[in-house]
C-alpha cells in the first residue's frame, strides 16, 4: 500500500483566453492528483486527507475510487471544498490562484494509524502549507520516517500561500531528515534554494529535479547522477505532470522492490535511467490533455 497524504481541491480551469474566460470544475490538488495516478498504473493506493460534505467533496472521492485508491482512511467536514483558479499560458504552464480560507482539506487531523501494509508515504503541495492541517502533515511524516517507511516529498511550492518565505524554506530544511526521496521542479528548486547535494546531506537518499520539456534527473548519495530527456508531445497544458512524476516513480519503485533507502541505492545506472524513462512517459501522457488526467498502465507500459 501507497499512502498519498494531502489535499484534494477544484481547479477552475479556463476553457478559452482571457481573464474572464469560462471556467470548468475539474478534480484536482497535487496529493490527489499523484493518488489517481498511482492507482490508475495499478499500484494499492490510499488516500489520508480531509474532505469537504459538499458536492465538490463527494466528485473527489467518487474519483478516487474509480481509479481504485481507498479512501475509508478520509476525515470529512462541513466546511467548503478548497478551489484552485488556474490561468494556461500559451505554453501550456499553469499558474494558481487559491480560495483556501475555511475549508475542509486545511483541518486534517493526524490519523491514528497509517492503513495496515503500507510501504511509503507521499507528501505535498499547501497541506504543508496551510495550518493546523500543515503541522499534521508534518507530524504524521515524522512518525512515518521513525517508523522506518518510505517517505517520498514534492513541495511543489505556490508562493502565492506562502506568508513568509524564509520560514518555510527553514520548516524544509527541517523536513528533510525525514524524507527519503526529495521530488522538485526546477523551480521550485530556484525558489526554496541550495542544492541536491546539500539536500542529500541532509537526509534523503535521493533527489528527483523535472525540467519540464527538458527532461529529469536523479541524485544519489554515492555521487551519481542520471538524467533522462523528455518525451516529445504536444503539450495541451502541464496541470499534473509533476504529480504524474510522483506517482511514476512511487509506481516503479514498488515493482522493483526498491521502496527503502537500501532499494533506492542499488537501482544503479540502468535502473534510474529506466525508471525516470517511465516517469518522463507517463508525464508526457499527462501533459497531451487538458487538465490533471494522468495515464493507466495500459498508456504507459511496465516501469
Amino acid at each position: 500500500m501507497i499512502v498519498v497524504a494531502g489535499e484534494a481541491l477544484i481547479d477552475l480551469v479556463p476553457r478559452g483566453a482571457g481573464a474572464l474566460a469560462d471556467l470548468k470544475p475539474a478534480l484536482g490538488g497535487g496529493p490527489y492528483n499523484t493518488a489517481v495516478a498511482l492507482g490508475r498504473l495499478g499500484s494499492p493506493t490510499a488516500f489520508c486527507s480531509r474532505t469537504s460534505n459538499d458536492a465538490f467533496g463527494q466528485a473527489l472521492l467518487d474519483g478516487l475510487r474509480r481509479a481504485g485508491v481507498d479512501v475509508s482512511g478520509v476525515q470529512r467536514g462541513s466546511e467548503p471544498t478548497t478551489l484552485a483558479v488556474a490561468t494556461v499560458g500559451s505554453d501550456g504552464s499553469a499558474a494558481y490562484s487559491f480560495y483556501v480560507d475555511g475549508t475542509a482539506d486545511r483541518l486534517f487531523g493526524m490519523p491514528a494509524e497509517l492503513p495496515a501494509g503500507t510501504r511509503a508515504v507521499s507528501f505535498g503541495t499547501c497541506s504543508l502549507v496551510l495550518e493546523p492541517g500543515a503541522s499534521a502533515y508534518e507530524e504524521l511524516m515524522r512518525s512515518a520516517a521513525a517508523q522506518g517507511v518510505f517517505t517520498a516529498l514534492d513541495p511543489n511550492i505556490r508562493a502565492g500561500l506562502i506568508p513568509d518565505a524564509d520560514a518555510y524554506r527553514a520548516r524544509f530544511r527541517g523536513w528533510l531528515p525525514s524524507v527519503t526521496l526529495l521530488k522538485l521542479s526546477e523551480e521550485d528548486a530556484t525558489w526554496l534554494g541550495g542544492t541536491p547535494r546539500e539536500w542529500l546531506a541532509a537526509g534523503p537518499s535521493a533527489v528527483v529535479i523535472t525540467h519540464g520539456g527538458d527532461g529529469l534527473a536523479a541524485y544519489t548519495r554515492d555521487g551519481a547522477e542520471h538524467s533522462v530527456p523528455g518525451e516529445k508531445v504536444d503539450v495541451v497544458d502541464t496541470i499534473g505532470a509533476g504529480d504524474t512524476v510522483n506517482a511514476a516513480l512511487l509506481h516503479g519503485l514498488a515493482a522493483r522492490d526498491a521502496l527503502s533507502a537500501e532499494g533506492l541505492a542499488g537501482l544503479g545506472a540502468e535502473g534510474w535511467t529506466r525508471l525516470l524513462r517511465f516517469a518522463a512517459r507517463a508525464a508526457a501522457v499527462t501533459c497531451s490533455r487538458a487538465g490533471a488526467e494522468p495515464p493507466y498502465a495500459s498508456e504507459v507500459g511496465e516501469p
